[in-house]
């Protein structure tokens, strides 16, 4: 092996080392990100009052459960999750438990022809229903209707503690 050959495949091994040692950070400002934007989420949501579910509503010809942050209602309320995104980036959705199923009321997660993908609910196959099932937070990737993000799940309560919702902020990758 030549002086150059040798040269050439250190130069390429570091580059491999360098690239392995880089990608891992990207992934966890990614994740910082998610969390940052979780955060701004659920404090505007706290702002407007504690969550419950009251009454039903049509979202997209589904009838579903009313969540309200307060007095705010938000089916068919975009203002808290576009703020949200103004802020943030990304996309942001509130759901609604309704029977088994989430619903997302508010969100800006759009639909292969651009409409907001209101009424569509949460893949029941899913990795992050697995852990909202569980009382648990997901954080990690997911494909959202056939779309790749890096994303955060949270479940939301009502006053007695049961789940009624989530929180979902991400971002596309």
């Amino acid at each position: 092996m030549s002086t150059k050959q040798t040269i050439a495949g250190v130069l390429m091994a570091g580059s491999f080392i360098a690239a392995g040692m880089l990608l891992p950070s990207v992934g966890h400002a990614q994740d910082a990100k998610v969390k940052t934007a979780m955060e701004l989420l659920k404090s505007k949501a706290d702002k407007l009052g504690a969550p419950k579910t009251e009454g039903t509503d049509m979202v997209a010809g589904k009838q579903v459960p009313v969540i309200y942050f307060g007095s705010t209602k938000m089916n068919n309320n975009f203002n808290l999750v576009d703020e949200v995104v103004k802020q943030a980036g990304g996309t942001a959705t509130i759901f609604v438990k309704s029977g088994d199923d989430y619903v997302r009321v508010a969100t800006n997660v759009k639909k292969d022809d651009g409409s907001r993908a209101i009424g569509t609910i949460l893949d029941p196959k899913g990795k992050a229903i697995a852990s909202i099932k569980k009382n648990e937070a997901f954080y990690g990737d997911v494909d959202i209707l056939g779309k790749p993000y890096i994303t955060g799940y949270e479940p939301i309560h009502d006053a007695s503690k049961k789940i009624i919702g989530i929180y979902y902020v991400g971002y596309m990758k």
